[in-house]
């Protein structure tokens, strides 16, 4: 089973974002962290790191950027895949410096974004340590 931590502040996009997983080949338990202080309490307690991180960078609190400077650079962590609305390049630069594996932007076609995010998860979900 694939441990997902989802950082996500939009309710609507959850609800995507699970859509996606329950129509991927993956077993996935998802849990969510709707503001970046609760993710990186989750992400402190965890007994052991969640298998794939899917990280908004506009959320409450401390920003998606604020906790891939924290633990996106980890050799043995979880792999981070970004998932957002920034159209910014320079967001996307600074996100694949901190240590994101991916960088999607979330689109705006409903059958795009779950295939877009089935995909990533489909990708990223066994990469845990490489």
């Amino acid at each position: 089973m694939l441990h997902l931590l989802l950082v996500e502040d939009n309710p609507g996009d959850v609800l995507l974002i699970r859509e996606a997983i329950r129509s991927s080949s993956l077993d996935a338990d998802v849990l969510v962290a709707y503001d970046g202080e609760q993710a990186l309490r989750f992400l402190s307690q965890f007994q052991s790191n969640p298998d794939m991180i899917l990280l908004d960078l506009n959320v409450p609190k401390f920003s998606g950027l604020e906790i891939l400077e924290r633990y996106g650079r980890a050799d043995t962590g979880p792999p981070f895949i970004v998932l957002t609305s920034s159209e910014n390049p320079l967001d996307k630069q600074r996100a694949v410096e901190l240590g994101a594996r991916d960088y999607l932007q979330k689109p705006l076609d409903l059958n795009t974004y779950i295939a877009t995010v089935r995909g990533a998860i489909e990708r990223h979900g066994n990469q845990r340590d490489q």
